[in-house]
């Protein structure tokens, strides 16, 4: 017989504003406006005047804007970058 208690398969933490403008260094205005344009993880609704964001998908923006601002590559090094180009 199957046991009716498991463990969860993955925790999903989410966000309020406060915790995305820390995590982005964006402001409120900015992180709307983005989310506006679909460049930014979309709000859920947590409650009936409260939303927040899943802290996987903004910390996945946040890398993306790392990679893209940095152009990584396995290869790279940081003296390899010259952001003065």
């Amino acid at each position: 017989m199957e046991s009716t208690t498991s463990a969860p398969k993955s925790f999903m933490q989410v966000l309020r504003l406060p915790q995305v403008r820390e995590v982005t260094g964006l402001g409120r205005s900015m992180i709307y406006q983005l989310e506006a344009d679909r460049r930014f993880p979309r709000r859920i609704k947590i409650g009936a005047r409260a939303v927040g964001w899943l802290q996987d998908e903004v910390q996945a923006w946040v890398a993306e804007r790392v990679e893209r601002s940095r152009g990584t590559s396995p290869h790279t090094t940081h003296t390899d970058h010259q952001p003065w180009r």
